[in-house]
């Protein structure tokens, strides 16, 4: 993340694995992701109910995306999370934490949602990523 400046000012609440603000640098070239879900590029979704697996997918299928776009997780300053249930968060967290990078956590939105596309689906992941031009 050459140049993004991440921080969580004092003046707003601590936080759990996200900073609160982001400044991108002039001159990056953004990279926006769909909403990935946890379903394979063979078509085959994770096992329904398994909120580790289907986190894990999810952010597999992000990193996959970020790439196709020419960028990477440490370029990523943006995700947006929807899930069905916040009491899976430790769990997602757990995964989450596993592709960003905790020194620099990217900015984060949490929805809860009452439902997915499919009802198998328990969580669906976007992200936003600045890559330096020069």
């Amino acid at each position: 993340m050459t140049g993004i400046d991440l921080s969580t000012p004092s003046t707003l609440p601590p936080t759990n694995g996200y900073s609160h603000v982001a400044s991108i640098p002039p001159g990056s070239r953004l990279v926006w992701t769909s909403g990935q879900v946890p379903i394979t590029a063979e078509g085959v979704p994770a096992a329904a109910g398994d909120w580790e697996a289907q986190t894990r997918l999810v952010m597999q299928n992000v990193g996959a995306a970020l790439t196709a776009g020419g960028a990477s997780w440490d370029d990523v300053f943006k995700l947006t999370i929807f899930i069905v249930d916040t009491s899976a968060l430790p769990t997602v967290r757990a995964v989450r934490d596993e592709f960003i990078n905790l020194e620099r956590p990217p900015t984060s939105s949490l929805v809860q949602v009452a439902g997915l596309f499919r009802p198998d689906i328990l969580i669906e992941i976007e992200a936003v990523a600045a890559v330096p031009t020069a």
